[in-house]
Formats: C-alpha cells, sequence, structure tokens
C-alpha cells in the first residue's frame, strides 16, 4: 500500500510532537502544520482505518503504531539530516526546513544515503578546521 505525502507528514508531525512534548493531540498537529481541525480528524481517521496511528481513549492522545511509527521515523529522519547539509551550506535555518520537507517525500534512499554520508564528511571536516 503506498502512502500519501500527506499522510506522511501527519505521522511526522506526531513523531514530533511525542518527541517534544510527550504526547500528540490532533489540535497541535493541526497548530504545527497550518491545517484546520476538521482535515485533521479526517486525516487521523484514515491513519487509524489503516493501521498507522491508534487513539488513547482515556486522553485521546495520539500513537503511532510500529507501521505508523517506521514511516514517520524514516520521514524525520530526511527532514532533519537534508535541514542539517542545507544549513551546513550556507542556507538559512527556515528555508532549509521548508525546503527539506519539499524533498524529503521525494528522494531515492540511494540518493539519501549518499547524502548522509556526505554530511558525516563534511561534518568531519568542519570539526577539524
Amino acid at each position: 500500500m503506498t502512502i500519501h505525502e500527506s499522510s506522511e507528514d501527519y505521522l511526522e508531525a506526531i513523531l514530533r510532537l511525542t518527541l517534544e512534548k510527550g504526547y500528540a493531540r490532533s489540535v497541535d498537529v493541526a497548530y504545527m502544520l497550518g491545517v484546520s481541525k476538521p482535515s485533521v480528524s479526517v486525516a487521523m481517521s484514515q491513519l487509524r482505518k489503516n493501521g498507522y496511528i491508534e487513539m488513547n481513549e482515556t486522553d485521546h492522545f495520539l500513537v503511532l503504531t510500529p507501521k505508523g511509527g517506521s514511516i514517520a521515523s524514516r520521514i524525520y529522519e530526511r527532514h532533519t539530516v537534508l535541514t542539517e547539509l542545507l544549513c551546513l551550506l550556507g542556507v538559512p535555518e527556515d528555508t532549509a526546513r521548508t525546503d527539506a520537507c519539499k524533498v524529503e517525500h521525494d528522494l531515492s534512499d540511494i540518493s539519501f544515503n549518499a547524502i548522509k554520508t556526505a554530511l558525516k564528511r563534511l561534518k568531519g571536516k568542519e570539526k577539524q578546521d
């Protein structure tokens, strides 16, 4: 089953919120992504239906399933690595984050792994200077 870019963004937002706050709520996802609460509600329903998330019944927190967590982690790693590389190249951080978000979904694993390797080399050289 192919997952859409917007679904990947929702899963990544849930992961980021969970890492930052210890929990994720639909309202927080809406705020983070700049989308309406009804849009998040529809997306969360679809993600639940497809087994990517669960909702905690007592406090209504969004919880990634292993399947959803795997996708969220992959996208989040791509986002952070690409942002870091662009910043290292002199791109302002806000622009780097925006551009990384555009690229993270479509980049092949081969290219992404090459970028990770190059970033490690660049960071190593930066420490030597």
